[in-house]
């Protein structure tokens, strides 16, 4: 997204027009390219990164418009509190939350340690869940008052948070767990005006630069299927009046492509109204597997 753009956007009625808006890990990538996506549809944007979020603010405030440094971690409960203050405290509410921070502490398994793990659940499923906790308590008291609350969470997961990812241990569970998170709170905030989705965006970022390089990569000439900027106007979208009966669902995007993730269910069933001995239980799960959809390779697997 261009400073031109924004600035074109900014003073005009775009799909976020108006709207007040937190996206975490906004400094760079995916989050820089949200929050710039956001102001060329007008919205007012809480830059969030724990690195200086300052550049992406100057940008959008040199094209015209309005956007404010918030540079606390949101895998703390005081920085995640902060970041919902800070968008009260400039512009008198938050309407649209972001969350997209996020690190990379990649391991196999039996290699990984306490502090891999820990960082980037935290960073991740505790850094969601903080901002969306306290966003909720702030939509709850306002809609107790009786105004009318129009919000949207987007969340962020994962292709390996869905499927699963080898040396991915963490990431991909802190990632599943936000699937579940986003179904959760879709149904628990759905009282108070709120819709939560989440995306699961394929994008040239730092870690996945780390992690696949070569896919990734920008390519000589043509469509840039991984400019980290494909990912935005789906998550703009999400957050305008069209997509308030869209909640509690993940959507996968990547370059031109948007699809939406099927994700668990009820499968094949048998009963036989008693307690299961082992021994009969053989040819009764085998039968059950062979009606049961396969399910997709893990990433990496093989």
């Amino acid at each position: 997204m261009t400073g031109e753009a924004v600035g074109e956007a900014a003073g005009g009625a775009g799909v976020a027009h108006g709207l007040v808006v937190a996206v975490t890990g906004a400094a760079r990538g995916i989050g820089r390219e949200h929050a710039l996506a956001f102001a060329a549809e007008g919205a007012r944007v809480v830059v969030n990164d724990v690195e200086s979020a300052a550049e992406a603010v100057a940008e959008i405030r040199a094209a015209g418009g309005e956007a404010v440094a918030h540079e606390r971690s949101v895998g703390e409960w005081a920085g995640a509190r902060s970041l919902v203050d800070a968008a009260v405290e400039r512009w008198g509410r938050l309407d649209v939350l972001v969350n997209n921070a996020g690190v990379l502490r990649d391991r196999m398994l039996v290699s990984m340690t306490e502090e891999e793990w820990d960082a980037v659940v935290q960073v991740h499923l505790k850094g969601h869940f903080a901002t969306l906790r306290h966003a909720a308590a702030h939509w709850r008291e306002r809609s107790k008052a009786g105004e009318r609350v129009n919000a949207s969470v987007i969340n962020t997961t994962s292709g390996a948070g869905l499927l699963g990812s080898v040396g991915q241990a963490n990431y991909a569970a802190a990632k599943a767990a936000i699937t579940a998170l986003t179904q959760v709170a879709a149904v628990e905030l759905a009282r108070y005006g709120v819709t939560v989705n989440a995306i699961a965006p394929a994008a040239r970022t730092r870690m996945t630069e780390q992690a696949m390089p070569d896919l990734v990569a920008r390519p000589a000439t043509g469509f840039d299927v991984y400019h980290p900027a494909n990912v935005s106007p789906l998550v703009v979208w999400l957050a305008g009046s069209e997509a308030r009966g869209v909640t509690g669902r993940v959507f996968e995007v990547e370059g031109g492509a948007v699809s939406v993730a099927d994700g668990w269910r009820h499968g094949p069933r048998t009963d036989v109204g008693r307690r299961w001995r082992p021994v009969e239980l053989g040819p009764v799960v085998g039968a059950l597997l062979a009606e049961a959809t396969a399910p997709e390779p893990v990433y990496g697997a093989g």
